[in-house]
Parts: structure tokens; C-alpha cells; sequence
């Protein structure tokens, strides 16, 4: 199908908007903190119109959602040239982790800012929430590329369920760096750095007969703690 004119300029101003706006908010957010911040100082500080801010984002949370998925970007962009040429399974996550926290790092006084709300259960900011699920999705499929990628021998029943578990070994590693102070985050780094090793070992453990029961277990348990309510148990 060919292209209507002028459709790939008016995608590409489109994009470079809503990019400008959610820069826009977070430095106002990290300015003036979140609940200080209002949709109106915001487009007001980014040159566009409160209507044409209210076009991309219906609200700030949905400002914190176009956050996550920029984020999520940024992340994948510098994971990438690992990923195509790394095959140790440990390098591999090692890397994916600290891409989060150097794509991260310059929003650290956000993130302490609005953790709050974050943390709330009920929260469509919470990386649990419905509102998060693209985001949260798009950051399991990258460690799936982790694990696919690899060459990590991984127990069966283990590895279907394994990109979600790193997922939140990586929701853990935000949860320190949220409060950790250290210059350039140098405490998370070492907690990434020293915690990677231990997974990459237990997982080439986990096909071990004597160890396998034990580690079906643990993820039964993880999975029946984060499926939701409504889901039957399989």
C-alpha cells in the first residue's frame, strides 16, 4: 500500500510533540515535584497549547505512563549491541541492568519523588497496574530476548515462566535504586553486579534432578503470589 503524503512528517512532528512534552513534565516534576506540577505549566513550558497537551495526555498520570514508555525505549536502544553479539546468559542480563539504570539515572530525583504514588497498589502509576501493562510487557519481552538469545540451559517447566521473574528481579533493583544515594548510583550498580552472578548460577543449577522440585516450587509460589485474584490457579 503506498504511503499517503505527508503522513510520515505529520508521524514524525507528532512523536517529536509528545517527546517534548513528557521531557517537559519531568523537569518540572523534578523542579517543583509532582503534585505542584499542573497540565497547564506544562504546555505552557513546552510552547503548546493546554488543549493540544490534553491531546496527547488526558491526565499527569498519563504523562507518567508516557514516561515509562520512553523510558522502556531508551532502555532497549542501549541493550541493543549486547544483545546482538553477547551470548553468555550473565553478561547478557548484566547488561540489561545497567542500561536500566544509566537510561534512568537522570530522572533519579522523579523517580524518588513520585515513588509514593507509585508504590500505592491502586495506583494506575504502579508497574503493576493495567495502565503500566505496555510498558511492563514490553520490559519482560526484553528479557526474554535476554534469555532467548543466551546460551543458558534452563529446566523446562522453569524457562516459560523466567522473563517475568527477571522482571521482578529487575522491579527489586528499581525499588533499592529509588533510595539509593550513592554518587552515579554506585550502590545499585554493585547490588546488579554481585546479584547477577547468583541468578545466572541458580539457573544453570535448576536442571539439576536433586535441585529441580525446589525450583518448581518457588516459581509455583511466585506465581501464585502475582496472578491476579481472578485468575483460577492452574
Amino acid at each position: 500500500m503506498a504511503e499517503i503524503p505527508g503522513t510520515v512528517a505529520r508521524t514524525s512532528k507528532s512523536e517529536a510533540t509528545r517527546t517534548l512534552i513528557v521531557e517537559t513534565a519531568l523537569r518540572l516534576f523534578q523542579e517543583h515535584g509532582y503534585a505542584k506540577t499542573t497540565m497547564r505549566a506544562i504546555a505552557k513550558e513546552a510552547g503548546v497549547s493546554v488543549g493540544n497537551a490534553y491531546y496527547y495526555f488526558s491526565s499527569k498520570e498519563q504523562l507518567v505512563q508516557g514516561f515509562y514508555t520512553r523510558i522502556t525505549e531508551l532502555h532497549e536502544q542501549a541493550c541493543e549491541e549486547t544483545l546482538r553479539t553477547e551470548r553468555e546468559f550473565g553478561p547478557r542480563l548484566r547488561a540489561v541492568m545497567h542500561g536500566w539504570i544509566d537510561v534512568a539515572t537522570p530522572y533519579h530525583e522523579f523517580g524518588t519523588q513520585f515513588f509514593v504514588k507509585a508504590a500505592d497498589p491502586d495506583s494506575p502509576l504502579s508497574p503493576f497496574s493495567a495502565d503500566s501493562s505496555p510498558a511492563r510487557e514490553s520490559q519482560i519481552a526484553l528479557h526474554r530476548r535476554v534469555l532467548d538469545g543466551s546460551t543458558v540451559k534452563v529446566d523446562t517447566e522453569l524457562r516459560p515462566e523466567l522473563p517475568e521473574l527477571l522482571w521482578l528481579y529487575e522491579m527489586g533493583v528499581v525499588l533499592f535504586w529509588v533510595h539509593d544515594r550513592s554518587p552515579n548510583c554506585r550502590k545499585t550498580r554493585m547490588l546488579v553486579d554481585r546479584t547477577v552472578p547468583l541468578i545466572d548460577r541458580v539457573i544453570g543449577l535448576s536442571r539439576l534432578r536433586l535441585l529441580r522440585p525446589v525450583t518448581r516450587e518457588n516459581v509455583q509460589l511466585i506465581g501464585d503470589l502475582v496472578r491476579s485474584d481472578t485468575e483460577p490457579s492452574p
